[in-house]
């Protein structure tokens, strides 16, 4: 019987409720020539992956893009099966009996490591793990940091490390008009951080956050953000590289006025650095990381003509009593998807799955977003990345290569997630967590109170 008519519908799994998740998923369900069923499995009870535990809780207005996910899932057609791990509660050979195509669209959840002496040391802590806590993920909500710091270095100089920067200066009432976790907001009350330094290895036209980070720099409640004169200057390199370039022009004329900048008397200051690199973390005698120390870098070109970084022999210490690592991420690996370690990333070509020893396709094992292609562009660049691999997956669907289950149909998907994992989240009961959660905000004059405990998001729907 042919695969996508109403009698028998094409049965697809997407693995990871985050963005490309949701738009793989409304590219499918709205294809006019298909009967198309779409089952997503999510590791938390609440779907939204990036948007609700990775987005910064200061830019609300990012994650109203959860609208255009909640279309999709309102479809007859699409099931919510939340609270479930795909290669704990349940494997991926047991979801081949229910699928004809598998997609995994689980992004990129750890760090990558600054391999330098003393990263082990206490204080020494990886931006992801920060980030998921303060935004309410449930398996951060006991994580401890000590914020009685005054000095915190930022390893990075991407978004990531502007959204721990603006929240580590950000005030309470500044912070009471997010959705930050309410753990968060009540540590960050007491913080005694006062100075924050972002390092970037290149120079300002090389710096991979966006225009509208760096300009929010400039606008904090109570906190100066300080570039050195000597470090926003471009290389004769980095100035003709981007002349013509008027995004990136722009870019580094807001990175330019903040140059040499005089105090205003706030009480926080947020110094942003170029070209320079940690070398080493020096502790205490109790073991805490109280120094770095960081090398004076120069951009050329190297044998292959690309733009890259090298040490000098100019070297300082900085005082710091945290560091944060924000120098990339890398996803991490299911048992039974292929993977390449070197990357960080599923083993694939444009979407479709590859065999690690042989490098073809396996049928019908597809993937998604960053852990498809890595930590980078925007939530919307996840849009035309599902769209590609949603394209090879019909073609694919069209050519007759795709999985052979044994039970596709919803009710024996449900049945068999029932039966492991009684306790899993439908959309009805992540839309009835979304309502307390907005009423909880409500009363305390927030945007939301999330729920960070998976106990208690169960016990608040009746599970």
């Amino acid at each position: 019987m042919t695969v996508g008519t109403t009698e028998n519908p094409l049965r697809i799994a997407i693995v990871g409720a985050g963005p490309t998740g949701f738009y793989a998923a409304a590219h499918l369900l709205k294809q006019k020539k298909l009967t198309v069923q779409v089952d997503m499995y999510e590791a938390l009870p609440a779907p939204f992956g990036l948007v609700r535990y990775g987005v910064a809780p200061d830019h609300q207005k990012i994650k109203s893009i959860t609208k255009l996910y909640d279309r999709a899932a309102k479809n007859k057609n699409f099931h919510f099966f939340g609270n479930v791990r795909i290669g704990k509660d349940i494997s991926v050979a047991e979801l081949k009996e229910y699928y004809h195509q598998l997609m995994f669209t689980t992004g990129a959840p750890t760090d990558k490591p600054l391999r330098i002496p003393g990263e082990e040391l206490e204080g020494s802590l990886p931006a992801t793990e920060f980030v998921a806590w303060y935004n309410g993920h449930p398996d951060y909500a006991d994580y401890k940091i000590d914020l009685s710091a005054k000095n915190v270095a930022i390893v990075g100089i991407g978004n990531v490390a502007m959204d721990v920067a603006r929240i580590l200066t950000r005030t309470t009432e500044e912070l009471m008009d997010t959705d930050i976790a309410e753990h968060a907001l009540q540590a960050l009350k007491e913080s005694k951080v006062e100075n924050v330094y972002v390092l970037g290895r290149r120079g300002p036209a090389q710096a991979a956050f966006t225009t509208p980070e760096i300009k929010e720099l400039g606008e904090m409640q109570d906190a100066d953000c300080y570039v050195r004169p000597d470090e926003a200057e471009l290389d004769p390199l980095s100035a003709a590289d981007i002349k013509g370039d008027r995004k990136l022009e722009r870019k580094v004329e807001i990175i330019q006025s903040y140059a040499g900048a005089e105090t205003t008397g706030k009480a926080k200051k947020i110094t942003v650095r170029f070209l320079v690199s940690p070398t080493e973390l020096i502790g205490d005698e109790n073991g805490h990381v109280k120094t770095m120390k960081i090398v004076k870098n120069e951009l050329y070109i190297n044998d292959k003509g690309v733009m890259r970084p090298r040490a000098t022999d100019i070297v300082e210490e900085i005082p710091v009593d945290i560091v944060f690592r924000s120098i990339g991420y890398r996803g991490a690996r299911i048992e039974g998807v292929p993977f390449y370690d070197a990357w960080g990333v599923n083993l694939n070509e444009e979407g479709r799955l590859l065999d690690e020893e042989t490098k073809e396709p396996v049928v019908g094992l597809y993937t998604g977003g960053w852990i498809k292609r890595g930590p980078s562009g925007v939530i919307g660049t996840n849009k035309p990345d599902a769209v590609e691999t949603v394209t090879h997956m019909l073609t694919d669907l069209a050519d007759g290569k795709i999985l052979q289950p044994a039970n596709p149909t919803v009710d024996a998907a449900i049945a068999f997630v029932a039966e492991r994992k009684s306790d899993y989240f439908t959309y009805a009961d992540w839309q009835k967590l979304d309502a307390l959660e907005l009423a909880n905000g409500k009363a305390a004059g927030r945007p939301r109170v999330k729920f960070t405990n998976v106990e208690e998001m169960k016990t608040a729907v009746g599970k």
